[in-house]
């Protein structure tokens, strides 16, 4: 058996041997003029001989193995009894054999550093850096020490170290089982250099790839590494040094790392980087020898770059706008999700980190579209209009207008944007045809798409997304929704008139008519059926205990359950293929998992009497109604009231009617992707049961020309689903920049407004009043259970939280603007709303009292919950 090996001998990619750190500096210590101080590997077998046989870390493992990652109690113990237990174990004479000798072939009175090297970390997707522990200065160098033997001591603490708290909590985060990581250790010779630090080469703020960040420190790194000291920060672009921060107790004149030797270091960073293929955390020192590398990990936290198009040339800066600001849906998506909605989109689409973006760059470039697009892209989200206009801003950035225009504004945030033509009349009549033409389009693919499988289906499917296209964007449907955008019109020239800043939104309500109202109040109906059977209430209450997908038939086993199983069947019959995150086909729809409606559902029942749905309804219709009379009153007295008031009553009714329309626009294609996914679910029933998947949802990890491959070719593609699921569950930890460039820079737009009061977290004003109250933050629909008077904080909310809308007081979100979903239900509702506050689900706790300011666009904290 191996036990040690030398950096010389050890294979760059034997992570399973000497873990991700011995493995990254078996691979530095073969690049050509970097210089890394000599040593040695404690391999995973060494450790894996000594707690072989060891029955009480066997039982460790056992009792951690039942820690969840919230478990902090059980996290501590077992860890505690498994450092204890690795400590105790003996160490065969040929493992202590072997480390002795490899520390006295190198000279036995050191000194020596022991550093940890689990097989989990310095990875690309996770870096575990600090979890483990590590020991500088060990061994010669004090009279009487035993070199090896203090060595070998410290090489048992690291292993021990593979269960210190912080180490277990970070692979439950992670999901990385606790006994598939085994622990090696790295030994070398100490190094005292006189200055040390660590370097980015890819900026840990912006993500910018072409600027270098070095923290640099006089002396041993460890202090700054720990958080005991503040370095000076360098940046260097280029081979230039672009900016200098120094630390607060030193003056510039007395810098740690001078602009050449800086500039040096970055150089040694770039080759690291090119060996490895992607932006590196290196740590550093340097001596009068110079700059010696002790350990390069991947930077985890950097959001990836979308891979270039087949024709954008080497060089070419390229600018991309995020897909889920536009939607209201930031989280993830699946590969199978993102190809659809590829597929589904006209617009120049590229994805990163599971998520899309539009590559916008010739509209910006393009003098005549520029500022079209930017308004597009703000009216969803500022921040993201703010960010687009910084980069116009930007000298030569930019390339020149191509010749040939990439494609049109409104392709870009998909069924949410239009042209700005309004059409003539009411449009009572063309509402009505355009949803007469999508339900009988609707009813055609289920008829036609009965009996296709295998490759024939996914062809189907394919060919039927021009029909889904021609819904979403045809000119008809694009002068619909622009239409509907003049409630921003109405509402600026009755403050403008009236000086009446509420009237413009509620005249824009469209209340029932609108299919995301309607669903609201459809639940409400569906708590109607539930209250009066105490069996039903309890059976929904404990809905998280058992399997949701089951909830209707259990509804038939208690008293009562038959009424409200029919109404909870004729609600999902219609919503059903809704759900959070609703633009990825690939998440769990209502009518799969019905026990997600179950805190919606007891919350309505616990608010509300009987017959809230009718009474809500009756009431928009009469605040409409009235409000509508008395604003026309008003306009006849003004100067030209006549003209005004006739022009605003023909607003209002075409705002009310195409606005509905525009939610019905979502609608219609989720209910067309669910098809698509029933269809393609039957067809991976298919192949599980050939065994050529595991799991019928394998199929979300695929592309779909991958998908179609499978199908046609019946081959497992076992291990690309594997690396895609484990890629899935790492981007959801990756946060959604609104703007990415080519760079990797992420640019973030102003966040600053005047008048707001310090402290204050402010975003986007989007339904006026003010409210106080308790802050619930909610980051699932699936624990939206809030009281009445609560205001949710959440990070975003499309058409599936209209029914937590009911009962809530407030509204604040990180994501989106005056026309994104979240905002046009509060504004139906009349609920004070701010949206696009950065940080609100961290920066808000759960529990504190808040103020919503909804005309002023900022949130007040008043004070801790």
């Amino acid at each position: 058996m191996v036990y040690v090996l030398g950096f010389d001998e050890a294979g760059s990619g034997e992570v399973d041997l000497v873990g991700g750190k011995g493995a990254n500096l078996a691979a530095l210590s073969r690049i050509d003029g970097i210089r890394v101080p000599d040593g040695f590997c404690v391999t995973t077998t060494a450790f894996a001989r000594v707690i072989a046989g060891a029955a009480d870390v066997s039982d460790g493992l056992a009792r951690l193995a039942r820690a969840a990652a919230d478990d902090g109690a059980r996290i501590v113990d077992a860890g505690a009894n498994l450092r204890s237990a690795i400590l105790r174990c003996p160490v065969p004479d040929d493992v202590d054999s072997a480390i002795t000798e490899a520390v006295r072939t190198r000279g036995d009175e050191g000194p020596w550093a022991v550093r940890s090297s689990a097989t989990a970390e310095d990875l690309p997707s996770a870096s575990f850096a600090g979890q483990h522990d590590s020991y500088l200065d060990v061994g010669g160098g004090r009279t009487g020490a035993d070199g090896a033997g203090e060595v070998l001591a410290h090489v048992r603490r690291c292993w021990a170290s593979l269960f210190t708290d912080r180490a277990v909590a970070y692979r439950l985060r992670n999901g990385i089982e606790h006994d598939g990581v085994r622990m090696a250790v790295v030994v070398q010779r100490m190094v005292f250099p006189r200055a040390s630090g660590v370097l980015f080469t890819a900026d840990p703020v912006s993500s910018d790839r072409t600027l270098i960040s070095i923290d640099a420190v006089p002396g041993l790194g460890d202090a700054l590494v720990s958080g005991r000291a503040t370095p000076d920060t360098v940046t260097v672009r280029d081979g230039a040094v672009v900016t200098r921060t120094p630390a607060p107790h030193r003056s510039s004149a007395k810098v740690v790392l001078t602009d050449e030797q800086a500039v040096a270091l970055s150089a040694v960073g770039r080759r690291v980087e090119a060996h490895f293929g992607h932006p590196q955390d290196i740590e550093w020192c340097g001596d009068a020898a110079g700059f010696h590398i002790v350990q390069s990990r991947p930077i985890t936290t950097l959001f990836p770059i979308p891979e270039p198009a087949h024709d954008d040339g080497p060089g070419d800066k390229r600018v991309y706008a995020s897909v889920g600001h536009q939607q209201g849906m930031t989280d993830a998506f699946a590969p199978l999700g993102i190809s659809l909605w590829q597929m589904t989109s006209p617009a120049p689409m590229r994805h990163a980190g599971g998520r899309l973006f539009v590559d916008v760059t010739g509209m910006l470039a393009d003098p005549a579209r520029r500022d079209g697009v930017i308004a597009s892209l703000g009216a969803s989200d500022p921040r993201t209009g703010d960010a687009l206009r910084e980069i116009v801003g930007r000298d030569g950035f930019l390339p020149r207008p191509a010749s040939a225009p990439d494609s049109p504004p409104d392709a870009t945030s998909g069924p949410e944007t239009g042209s700005d033509t309004a059409a003539d009349g009411t449009g009572t009549a063309v509402v009505a045809e355009l949803v007469s033409d999508t339900d009988a389009s609707l009813a055609a693919l289920r008829r036609d798409i009965r009996g296709t499988a295998g490759t024939e289906l996914l062809d189907f499917i394919a060919g039927d997304i021009p029909e889904l296209q021609r819904m979403l964007f045809s000119p008809r449907t694009a002068q619909v929704v622009g239409a509907a955008m003049d409630s921003l019109t109405l509402s600026d020239n009755l403050r403008e008139w009236l000086g009446d800043d509420t009237a413009g939104e509620i005249l824009s309500q469209s209340g029932p008519q609108n299919i995301t109202v309607a669903m609201a109040h459809a639940l409400l109906d569906v708590a109607d059926a539930v209250r009066p059977h105490p069996a039903v209430v309890k059976l929904l209450g404990a809905a998280d205990d058992h399997d949701g997908s089951d909830l209707l038939a259990q509804l038939d086993s208690v008293a009562g359950g038959a009424e409200a199983r029919d109404a909870l069947a004729g609600f999902l019959e219609r919503f059903g293929m809704r759900c959070a995150g609703e633009i990825d086909i690939t998440t769990p729809r209502w009518v799969e998992d019905p026990a997600v409606l179950a805190p919606m559902i007891l919350a309505n029942v616990r608010r509300f009497a009987p017959g809230e749905a009718a009474r809500r309804s009756a009431q928009m219709l009469r605040e409409v109604t009235e409000k509508q009379d008395e604003v026309l009153d008003r306009l006849r007295a003004l100067p030209d009231g006549e003209d005004k008031a006739e022009r605003t009553r023909r607003m209002i009714s075409r705002v009310r009617t195409f606005s509905r329309y525009r939610e019905y626009l979502k609608y219609a294609m989720v209910r067309r992707y669910f098809i698509y996914k029933r269809a393609l679910l039957e067809e991976a029933d298919r192949l599980v049961r050939e065994d050529v998947l595991e799991a019928a949802e394998d199929i979300f990890f695929l592309h779909y020309g991958e998908l179609r491959a499978l199908v046609r070719t019946r081959a497992p593609m076992t291990e690309l689903i594997a690396r895609r699921r484990a890629e899935s569950r790492s981007f959801q930890r990756l946060t959604t920049p609104r703007v990415l460039t080519s760079d990797g820079e992420i640019v973030t737009g102003a966040a600053t407004r005047a008048g707001v009061p310090d402290g204050a977290l402010t975003g986007v004003p989007v339904s006026a009043g003010i409210i106080e109250g308790r802050a619930r933050v909610v980051l699932s629909i699936a624990d939206a259970d809030l009281s009445a008077g609560d205001i949710l904080v959440t990070a975003y909310t499309d058409p599936s939280w209209t029914p937590v809308f009911v009962g809530i007081a407030g509204l604040v979100t990180e994501v989106g603007g005056v026309m994104t979903h979240g905002a046009v239900i509060a504004r139906e509702y009349g609920l004070p709303a701010v949206v696009g506050v950065d940080g609100a689900t961290r920066r808000i706790h759960d529990g504190d009292r808040i103020r919503v300011h909804g005309a002023g666009g900022y949130v007040e904290i008043l004070g801790a919950g």
